[in-house]
């Protein structure tokens, strides 16, 4: 029966790997058939405990702690107790009716309650094209909530602010 296959060739059935190209030699299987991309690490390896890449949303994170620390310790006083917070973006209810999609949300404390200082990251991302423009963008809102909050101006508040 060999003699027959090798005349004719291999028929229907016969026994070919998947890869075998009939040189005996097996090709590599390079199809990510699963979608889960390249195995094994794609960056040089972190310290134990510390995630070796940042996600958008924790660098943003970092950013906005960056920018309200040093604030809110110059205005601790004036300001009395303060919770920052990021959201993705704000819940508008369905009749919206304007234009623009708010950076930030202020809701004033009342009695034991502290006040609520809330940065929509997606709108504030959606409007800087550079990392000094996020920078900026997340400067300018924090510092115009905070001189609404006092009852400023934004320049008093910090005189890097810029109109």
């Amino acid at each position: 029966m060999d003699d027959a296959m090798d005349e004719v060739g291999p028929g229907i059935g016969a026994g070919i790997r998947a890869g075998d190209d009939g040189t005996g030699a097996a090709r590599r299987r390079t199809r990510d058939r699963r979608g889960r991309g390249m195995r094994g690490p794609g960056v040089v390896p972190a310290r134990p405990g510390t995630p070796a890449l940042r996600t958008t949303r924790q660098r943003f994170d970092q950013l906005v702690l960056d920018v309200v620390t040093p604030l809110d310790e110059r205005w601790q006083r004036h300001l009395g107790l303060v919770e920052y917070a990021v959201e993705d973006a704000p819940m508008l209810p369905d009749d919206w009716g304007d234009e623009t999609v708010p950076l930030s949300s202020l809701v004033r404390g009342k009695g034991q309650s502290p006040t609520r200082l809330v940065l929509f990251r997606r709108p504030i991302e959606h409007r800087a094209t550079t990392r000094d423009e996020l920078e900026a963008m997340v400067h300018t809102v924090v510092v115009e909530q905070l001189a609404e909050l006092l009852g400023l101006t934004p320049g008093q508040v910090d005189e890097r602010y810029t109109d």
